[in-house]
């Protein structure tokens, strides 16, 4: 099967299933809150974990909107809605809502998420129609919100498809949004960054290019010859320092049908890069769209989901790995059982 086909099946049987899970919640009058729910019997992709000092609690957050909350990351007790849209705006009455993530900075808590509005297309490309879809933030005065709108009514263009953005204050002390450019318009993702307000109630200026997927040395697939090529997915950056104050972006692409999470490190320290990518993925095949938090008892932790198909549908997991960053760069020590 041609590369392009196989990513594009792999693509759209994701974003059917969201888009189903998404209907039903909104269908829902009310959510059935569970309590002492392992994590692993947790169904959650792109899970994104706050360690909250104030509350000492951890909130766990991901795709579809919904929020996990544990005091041990043993047991988790949810899932509670906590994402309030305009229906009026860009992203409609039920926007799907992928790989959210939740920041503490300045006194208030925000909400960085892909927003999708599957009733409006803004491009063809090769055949594929492609939907409104961008990265946006909204705020809170607590960690478990509700998160409600800013000033800006979008942060990104509207005619580029834009998703997984995450935070980053740089070097430079200004607070900005690290995010990938989808293949599916340009077909070879790139990862860019884009200015955020100090308050971080809209973006300022324009986006600018970090590296392209086609940069990574571990991803690939076959071209329509059969010959390996990389692969042209980037997915779920996260930034982070080592001990060393090296300056390092997580991220996540496929080799052939596995999805895997590499590393990349910025050789001057800041955002602008330039970006050197490790050579070898740092996660076991299928798992992938890692972030990394601190336990209340100091341990570095990796979040990643877990990627299999089971009968045609993809199941994904939250699983914990435990890392070390004492010191020039991110080492996995091994999964974290809590």
């Amino acid at each position: 099967m041609h590369s392009i086909q196989r990513n594009l099946i792999q693509y759209l049987t994701f974003t059917a299933l969201i888009l189903i899970f998404s209907f039903e919640v909104q269908a829902q009058q009310k959510i059935t809150i569970r309590k002492n729910v392992p994590i692993d019997s947790i169904r959650l992709s792109d899970p994104f974990i706050l360690a909250d000092q104030k509350s000492n609690t951890y909130y766990m957050t991901g795709t579809g909107g919904m929020l996990w909350k544990s005091k041990d990351l043993k047991t988790w007790e949810g899932p509670f809605r906590v994402a309030k849209t305009d229906s009026e705006s860009w992203m409609g009455p039920r926007p799907m809502i992928w790989a959210a993530e939740l920041h503490a900075y300045q006194g208030k808590y925000y909400y960085f998420a892909t927003f999708t509005n599957t009733q409006v297309k803004i491009d063809t490309v090769a055949g594929n129609i492609i939907d409104r879809r961008a990265s946006h933030v909204l705020v809170s005065d607590q960690p478990d919100g509700p998160y409600l709108p800013m000033e800006d009514p979008m942060y990104l263009p509207a005619d580029k498809p834009t998703l997984d953005g995450t935070f980053w204050v740089d070097r430079d002390g200004k607070p900005y949004m690290v995010y990938c450019y989808e293949w599916l318009q340009n077909l070879n993702g790139t990862m860019e960054k884009i200015e955020l307000k100090p308050d971080l109630s809209g973006s300022v200026g324009e986006g600018k290019l970090l590296f392209k997927a086609s940069d990574s040395p571990w991803s690939r697939e076959k071209d329509k010859n059969g010959n390996d090529v990389p692969n042209k997915v980037t997915d779920g950056p996260f930034l982070f320092n080592t001990g060393s104050g090296r300056l390092g972006m997580l991220w996540t692409s496929w080799i052939y049908d596995n999805y895997v999470q590499g590393v990349a490190y910025s050789e001057t320290g800041t955002l602008d890069g330039p970006w050197i990518q490790e050579k070898e993925p740092i996660t076991p095949l299928n798992f992938g769209h890692g972030m990394l938090f601190n336990t209340f008892d100091n341990k570095t932790l990796m979040s990643v989901h877990s990627h299999k198909s089971v009968n045609g549908r993809y199941i994904r997991v939250p699983h914990l790995f435990e890392v070390d960053l004492t010191g020039d760069k991110l080492l996995v020590v091994g999964p974290y059982k809590p």
